[in-house]
């Protein structure tokens, strides 16, 4: 039996929308599931009421039918002065590892498929072993979070940062015992982007660790995720790769510069994604309810 890609997108492209508005956009062109990035805008881990509120997106979820994974990488949460900071890289990582910790616990409340995370920016006055002692240490404790909360992690390599890639995230994992609950997020974008051999390929070499994917057009070397056929990648191969390894999570837009125009937009993409898996022979031809609108920038 043909395995039918379900199609997500991530709310980092919803920044302007309210988030129970941005999933019934969701759920209303036909997504099967979101990319819930924890933030301020959205579903804050730091707000008072986020009991009530976690059980309130729970309801949500649950009536429109979407799947979930959750994300961790807003841009200024933990710090308004420095994006992404701090992270499991930097003398004190308190205030990283106490929004995973919490982000651990939102998803296993939720019923996430995956908690992703990343491992950040080397700071440049710390050097690399330090930089990958702190991490190891640093990942360790969350997947003990995990692990007593049975959720599944998803690592995320990226251009960039300490873990950029496939071989990166390989000795990582094989530095932590190669913890069961620990897989990774794969990136088609950035495997286009840095990985050496073809995104297919890059599906394949990590097949039985896929617990979370994000996808993107993206072109070689440069770091820019892109509405699908302004780039490079040939999307066909890529989601018949995804269906012959049997993953069958989330495959998530990730458009975070693209709020702007996010409905249309993310009608776009799953115009785009469903055209490309019936030419890939992995997804009967769905009709779509909405004309396609012209793109605005």
């Amino acid at each position: 039996m043909t395995n039918i890609p379900r199609f997500g997108y991530g709310t980092n492209g919803f920044a302007n929308h309210r988030l129970d508005d941005a999933l019934a956009v969701l759920a209303d062109l036909g997504y099967q599931g979101i990319a819930l990035t924890l933030d301020h805008d959205h579903l804050d881990p730091y707000e008072p009421d986020l009991a009530a509120r976690v059980t309130a997106v729970g309801r949500r979820l649950a009536d429109l039918d979407l799947g979930l994974v959750i994300e961790t990488g807003a841009r200024y949460l933990l710090d308004p002065w420095r994006k992404h900071s701090p992270t499991l890289l930097d003398d004190d990582p308190a205030r990283r590892v106490d929004f995973l910790r919490r982000a651990v616990a939102i998803g296993a409340d939720l019923g996430a498929e995956a908690i992703s995370f990343w491992a950040g920016i080397r700071p440049p006055h710390v050097d690399e072993a330090t930089a990958w002692d702190r991490l190891v240490a640093g990942c360790a404790e969350v997947l003990a979070v995990a692990d007593r909360a049975g959720a599944t992690l998803g690592f995320e390599p990226e251009p960039g940062m300490l873990v950029p890639d496939i071989a990166g995230w390989q000795r990582l994992h094989a530095a932590l015992g190669a913890p069961c609950n620990l897989g990774i997020t794969l990136d088609i974008g950035h495997c286009r982007c840095l990985e050496p051999q073809p995104v297919p390929d890059c599906v394949r070499q990590v097949a039985p660790y896929l617990v979370n994917v994000q996808i993107e057009d993206m072109r070689r070397g440069v770091h820019e995720h892109l509405e699908f056929g302004d780039g490079e990648i040939d999307f066909p191969p890529v989601l018949r790769a995804l269906a012959d390894a049997d993953y069958r999570g989330l495959i998530a837009v990730e458009l975070p510069r693209h709020s702007h125009a996010a409905p249309a937009v993310a009608r776009r993409s799953l115009d785009f994604l469903r055209a490309a898996a019936d030419r890939a022979g992995t997804n009967p031809t769905v009709a779509t309810t909405v004309a396609p609108a012209g793109k605005e920038r």
